[in-house]
């Protein structure tokens, strides 16, 4: 499909809601049968309509065709977060005796659900490099009934080769699940190299106005029907219409922002490589990176996320410079119109900070839709100040 189709038409029946433009909020609990026979139909299948919000609502049901469209995905479930997009298909997927291969350094609440949730159900979770696609195979055992990846990932953007750890997967009946926050589908399509479950935090690019906290998963049908009906019901971690209404108006601006993010950044970037007091930027498509080719081949773009690492990197240093700036908000997330900056060092007690370990010493970026010049003025004063 058309994306202009898919963000700006698709599943938005005008005719049925007095033809307005913007879809309304259906802001009900509970729906409303005529007759016995059509109550015992939704009761009996309530991933075939609306019953009760918990499960479908109208608003939702338009966000979760246009979400299944972009990805190229048969379907969608929408989530009240990012991480309820990633835990709850993994329940679903998974039982008591099972194990999962995860590439190493995910999201840190992803790795809190391998490394602290699964386990109290018996579930063993091995982490790899997965930038070795060999490394992969090598760790699949009978047991092993996931693969779970971060291809980039969104600190030091490591990336996997999609295709091959599909293909792969599918030889040995392994299911493939990867976070696709950082690209959305504009710049990368996982579903196309094989991958079948693809989540994201729509808080990130797909909301894009830092005003809602959500979560999606795509996949095919019988996937996420699997997904729906007993751990996304029990949870009960859906969406709100209010919500699934912001992110279709965020949808629609969708390309334009991340363009401008995305160009922006270059610009950043660009200024951050000729600065002497800056040692490495770091994002998938750096020509240093040794994935850049396959950074290339499966992303489109690289939208406004990157680290880079300052020559003196002491905590005082990398302190001082995030302290100083004026114009880059200090807080977690992106995707939206803001400039955030994260150290890594936030993270870490200063007592258990080590200048010698790499990802310590990372400081993480996100261009907003600001001017280029404006940002760049920020950061060259607060660099100044070391």
């Amino acid at each position: 499909m058309d994306i202009s189709y898919i963000l700006n038409e698709l599943g938005e029946e005008r005719e049925s809601y007095f033809n307005s433009i913007a879809p309304p909020i259906i802001q009900t609990s509970n729906f409303k049968f005529d007759t016995v026979e059509a109550f015992r139909q939704a009761l009996s299948d309530e991933y075939q309509g609306n019953l009760y919000s918990r499960g479908f609502n109208p608003t939702i049901d338009i966000l979760r065709k246009k979400l299944a469209a972009l990805d190229g995905a048969e379907d969608a479930l929408v989530f009240g977060s990012g991480i309820a997009a990633v835990t709850i298909p993994v329940l679903a997927l998974l039982q008591s005796g099972d194990e999962v291969i995860c590439v190493e350094n995910p999201y840190s609440w992803t790795i809190k659900l391998f490394n602290d949730f699964l386990p109290k159900f018996g579930i063993k979770t091995t982490f790899v490099d997965g930038s070795q696609t060999q490394a992969i195979e090598k760790a699949i055992t009978p047991q092993t009934k996931l693969i779970y990846l971060e291809s980039p990932n969104t600190f030091s953007f490591d990336v996997q080769d999609l295709e091959a750890i599909a293909k792969i997967a599918k030889q040995y009946g392994i299911y493939t699940m990867i976070d696709n926050s950082y690209c959305t589908p504009l710049y990368q399509q996982p579903i196309s190299y094989g991958i079948d479950l693809v989540a994201q935090s729509a808080t990130k690019y797909l909301s894009g106005h830092s005003d809602v906290v959500a979560g999606v998963i795509t996949g095919k049908k019988s996937l996420i029907k699997q997904i729906f009906e007993k751990e996304y019901m029990n949870i009960g971690a859906s969406m709100s219409p209010q919500n699934a209404w912001l992110i279709l108006r965020g949808l629609r601006t969708l390309p334009l922002r991340l363009e401008q993010s995305s160009s922006t950044a270059i610009k950043v970037i660009r200024f951050l490589n000729s600065h002497p007091k800056i040692d490495q930027v770091i994002y998938p498509f750096n020509p240093n990176n040794i994935t850049v080719e396959l950074a290339k081949k499966q992303m489109k773009k690289c939208g406004g996320l990157f680290s880079f690492t300052l020559k003196e990197s002491s905590i005082d240093q990398i302190e001082t410079f995030c302290n100083e700036l004026k114009h880059f908000s200090m807080a977690v997330s992106w995707g939206g119109y803001e400039s955030l900056i994260i150290p890594a060092c936030a993270g870490i007690s200063k007592t258990d900070f080590d200048i010698k370990n790499k990802r310590h010493i990372l400081i993480r970026v996100y261009v907003g839709l600001e001017d280029h010049e404006y940002l760049i003025k920020d950061l060259e004063q607060a660099l100044k100040k070391i």
